[in-house]
C-alpha cells in the first residue's frame, strides 16, 4: 500500500539516501516530500497529511528537537509517527527526544533493514513491505 513520507534533513545527500534505503528496504511506491530544517516541515505538512515523518536533529534552522516539540503541541505527533534519524546517539539524547514523542530512534550510519523495520513498527501491516 502506498504512502508518504516526510524527509526532514539538511544535508540534501542524506535525504537522497534515506529514499534509496527506503525502496530498497522494498517500498518502491513511496512518495517523499522533504524539507530541509523543522519550518520548512511544518510548512509541508500544511499542503501534505505524510503516513510518517523521518528526522534529523541537528539542523540550522529549526532543529529534530523544536520540531518535535511543535508537532507535540499542535497534536501531530498524535496521528503522525515520527523517527528520529541521527548521528547523536546519546542516551540522554535518545530519552529526550522519545519523551517528546517520537516513536523510534535510528543512529546514522543504519543498515536498509534496519529503517524498514522501524516502519513497519510503527505503520503496522497496511503499509508493510512487498519482500
Amino acid at each position: 500500500m502506498p504512502f508518504t513520507v516526510l524527509i526532514v534533513d539538511d544535508s540534501p545527500v542524506m535525504r537522497t539516501f534515506i529514499r534509496r534505503v527506503i525502496n530498497l528496504a522494498g517500498y518502491a511506491d513511496a512518495t517523499f516530500v522533504e524539507a530541509s530544517d523543522g519550518r520548512e516541515a511544518l510548512a509541508r505538512l500544511e499542503d501534505c497529511s505524510p503516513d510518517v515523518i523521518l528526522t534529523d536533529i541537528n539542523m540550522p534552522g529549526m532543529g529534530g528537537e523544536e520540531l518535535l516539540q511543535e508537532l507535540e503541541r499542535n497534536g501531530t505527533l498524535h496521528t503522525t509517527p515520527a523517527l528520529v534519524i541521527s548521528t547523536d546517539a546519546t542516551r540522554d539524547r535518545l530519552h529526550r527526544m522519545m519523551h517528546l514523542g517520537a516513536r523510534g530512534y535510528l543512529a546514522k550510519p543504519f543498515l536498509p533493514e534496519d529503517l524498514r523495520r522501524e516502519l513497519e513498527r510503527v505503520l503496522g501491516a497496511n503499509h508493510a513491505s512487498a519482500e
